[in-house]
């Protein structure tokens, strides 16, 4: 997952804090010089901080509201869900699709994968869940490798085993990073009881690359920049919510629950 705005806002705070503090000292030390005892002038040093932190945390809510706004209408030209070519688990025809934009590499997809398991469970068919890749550049060629991988197991045992492996790489204790090789992408399609040499052949062949990029850059042109990046669709409606991040299961349930009745 990308670097949390927030983080941004903070550096932004304290960098001003340190300025206007230096600013506010520099006045305090002209203020003494008027008679102000040093408790009064460290009052009113600490209120021009204070009403300069508020100023910018301002600020910045303002320019991540407008963003979110941007992100919103974007959004809303995520590709709609078909059976031919997406990755489905649950109902095909439910009324409401998760579609989330994952990387097999992030912590925070492998944290969100057990929430929508839970949600397509305790929907009973009303929510599906799609899987479309969207592998951090920083993350590769790991997580390309495990995208592909997936995609492989698709071609060899359909939808069934692509969702047996995805489950296996976030559930399991798989290596991330550099301890992650394409032998032991191999090895685990063979745990998963797939045909080692025709899973190889496969992943060798580079055949998925392109398909993996398609949905990068789809995600990309409706505003996903970090994973998970999941859309919530009403596919009656067209209505969409859009959540950046590991969202918890009440958050998608507030949203889901409207738009089903």
């Amino acid at each position: 997952m990308k670097e949390s705005p927030n983080k941004g806002i903070i550096y932004a705070i304290v960098f001003g804090s340190l300025v206007i503090a230096g600013a506010l000292v520099f006045l305090g030390m002209q203020m003494k010089g008027s008679g102000m005892d040093d408790a009064a002038l460290d009052i009113k040093i600490e209120e021009g901080i204070n009403r300069f932190i508020e100023k910018q945390k301002g600020v910045q809510q303002r320019q991540q509201q407008d963003r979110q706004k941007v992100v919103n209408q974007k959004v809303k030209n995520v590709r709609r869900v078909s059976p031919g070519r997406d990755h489905i688990f649950g109902n095909p025809n439910a009324p409401i699709s998760l579609i989330e934009y994952s990387d097999f590499e992030c912590p925070f997809c492998k944290r969100f994968h057990g929430t929508a398991k839970q949600i397509i469970q305790n929907y009973k068919g009303k929510v599906n869940w799609v899987y479309r890749h969207f592998p951090l550049q920083f993350h590769n060629p790991q997580a390309q490798i495990k995208s592909e991988g997936v995609e492989c197991a698709n071609e060899l045992g359909g939808n069934r085993m692509f969702w047996k492996l995805t489950d296996m790489l976030y559930l399991g204790n798989t290596p991330t990073g550099k301890n992650f090789t394409v032998e032991k992408m191999v090895a685990m399609a063979g745990k998963a009881g797939m045909d080692t040499k025709k899973f190889t052949a496969c992943l060798q062949s580079g055949k998925y690359t392109a398909r993996v990029k398609e949905d990068l850059n789809e995600g990309a042109s409706i505003g996903i920049t970090g994973t998970p990046g999941t859309v919530v669709l009403n596919n009656r409606t067209g209505e969409v919510v859009f959540k950046a991040g590991a969202y918890p299961f009440e958050a998608f349930q507030r949203d889901i629950d409207r738009m089903l009745r």
